[in-house]
């Protein structure tokens, strides 16, 4: 078979669906963003004035930089820990550090109301233990709790980043500076904080781009008082109509975005390949224990265990039904339904939806996934390096925004539930990407000349050769996709039709109503995708293919 026919046969799928729900979208939301007489200012204006989209631009900015530096603060000690102390529970650790970071944010919405909120775990201790009249924390829809459920979620990046690229470097080099006489501050700071500012500035640059497009985190604990571009986007879309107005939100949402990305992508390529001699699991299994790797690791292990409380919370909270009384009734709630839903379909019918949507994304994803993967693979020259980013780009696209091009874009199609995976999939597709390509790069030049020395086909070899090598990498791409699916809410919320609820979806509508019973049934269905999510998360870590990689 030609060679630029097999490129061609393998970009076609996904350059199509790119092109139908992703590009087009996006060109009808700036075709509907520049046909308005007037952008800002004025009476017929899409937007009131320059302040008002200053505002929201500038909070948007304030709180993901505020966000980031404190990610950056829990993070880079927890690093140093995972790279500076060799031991069992460090893998353990790491699992539970990585374990936040893919919660859906309405599992995490409902943790934080389950551990700091008028009726939550900490609020009902402290009020027991002090005989208080009134919740001593009123922490729920400030400031505060965005910034910390941003350093919950994005913690785990600055540790993976910079823990990993950090255990690559050369561990004699701070040997050398030791036997020369300087003090272990003095190293950390002159030799092998320079060698992992790279990573660290990576794990800035993602985190920042992370909280600049949060949504959910905003919407569901920040309230009405704080909009960031994404709330913004969904309330001008959803709450008053204004598509227009949402369309110049979104612009200036993608410039921004963009912009962080590309950042991101090329600093990534200046560092690519780290300095690295030996592994530095080995020098820290060499090294004697001492009191301070016992500290290190009682003190590593319990800023793990405060990450994930809001969660311990959340499953203690789910069972306690508004009282001190252990029950199953929010679980039964679920399986009962409430007449006085907002959804059109039950909790049972929520969980079927989801499920039957990860599926189908699982399926679509590992098709579009592998047809970049191998297009990148067969166009390694200039061509390859720009279409990478080009396969990147729903990554740095928010849900909302893609949201918001469906329902301007796909007309009738918008009212399908076929939408909800095609959507999913554009999200889940670029994760696809970067677990098989390096996979398929690991392969044997070798084995496929063997192949077709012995006679086989193209299609023969991939089938019978290379397809069996890669179904370790591609059980974690399933699994991975399987799981951002379950968990997206952004997209969902826009186009999901109220007959047909996710999982997300049904607990934020719980959420959003009053009453300890929708509270509590809020937090056991929560409960259920946290455990799903999670066993995705051990099965990714049981897998021979390292997740790492992404």
């Amino acid at each position: 078979m030609n060679g630029r026919l097999r490129v061609l046969l393998w970009a076609l799928p996904p350059f199509i669906f790119l092109g139908v729900f992703y590009f087009l979208p996006l060109v009808r939301i700036l075709v509907t963003a520049l046909g308005a007489d007037r952008l800002v200012g004025g009476g017929q204006a899409v937007l009131p004035d320059w302040r008002s989209l200053a505002a929201v631009l500038g909070f948007t900015i304030w709180q993901a930089l505020v966000s980031t530096a404190a990610s950056l603060v829990a993070g880079l000690p927890l690093a140093w820990w995972l790279r500076e102390h060799g031991s069992r529970l460090r893998s353990v650790a790491r699992l539970l550090l990585t374990v936040p970071f893919v919660m859906p944010v309405v599992v995490t919405a409902s943790a934080f109301m389950a551990l700091m909120g008028p009726s939550g775990l900490l609020n009902r201790w402290l009020m027991g233990w002090f005989d208080l009249s009134a919740p001593p924390i009123q922490w729920m829809h400030t400031f505060g709790i965005i910034i910390l459920a941003h350093v919950f979620y994005n913690t785990s990046v600055v540790v993976r980043v910079v823990s990993g690229f950090w255990s690559q470097q050369d561990r004699r080099l701070a040997d050398v500076a030791g036997t020369l006489g300087a003090p272990a501050w003095r190293t950390l700071v002159t030799v092998e904080a320079p060698l992992v500012l790279p990573a660290v500035v990576s794990s800035a640059l993602l985190v920042f781009l992370f909280c600049f497009s949060s949504f959910g985190v905003v919407l569901i604990l920040g309230g009405l008082r704080f909009s960031t571009l994404e709330v913004a986007i969904y309330r001008q879309a959803v709450s008053y109509f204004n598509l227009p107005a949402a369309a110049v939100l979104a612009l200036v949402q993608l410039a921004v975005t963009f912009t962080a990305m590309s950042l991101y992508t090329r600093l990534q390529r200046r560092h690519a390949v780290p300095q690295q001699v030996e592994s530095a699991e080995r020098f820290a299994n060499e090294k004697p224990r001492t009191r301070g790797h016992w500290i290190g690791d009682g003190l590593g292990t319990v800023a793990a265990l405060i990450l994930v409380s809001p969660l311990a919370a959340l499953t203690v909270q789910s069972f306690a039904a508004g009282t001190s009384d252990w029950s199953l009734a929010n679980y039964a709630g679920l399986l009962q339904g409430r007449a006085d839903s907002a959804f059109l379909a039950s909790p049972v019918e929520a969980v079927g939806n989801s499920v039957r949507n990860a599926l189908a994304t699982m399926v679509i994803s590992l098709v579009l996934g592998t047809g970049m993967a191998y297009t990148l693979f067969l166009m390694p020259g200039r061509g390859g390096r720009w279409l990478d980013p080009v396969f990147l780009l729903p990554l740095g696209t928010s849900a909302v925004t893609l949201g918001l091009g469906y329902i301007i874009s796909m007309g009738p199609l918008r009212t399908s539930p076929l939408l909800v995976p095609a959507a999913h999939a554009l999200i889940a597709s670029p994760f696809v990407l970067r677990v098989i390509l390096p996979a398929l790069r690991r392969l044997q030049p070798g084995l496929r000349q063997a192949s077709a020395v012995l006679g086989a086909t193209p299609r023969q070899t991939w089938w019978r050769v290379e397809l069996p090598l890669l179904l370790p990498a591609c059980a974690v791409a399933a699994v991975f996709a399987f799981a951002v699916s379950m968990g997206e809410f952004g997209a969902s919320l826009l186009i999901a039709r109220p007959e047909h609820p996710t999982m997300p979806l049904m607990i934020f509508g719980l959420l959003s109503r009053p009453g300890l019973a929708n509270l509590g049934q809020a937090q056991a269905m929560s409960v259920v995708l946290m455990a799903v999510t999670s066993a995705s998360m051990f099965a990714l870590d049981r897998l021979p293919v390292a997740i790492r990689e992404f």
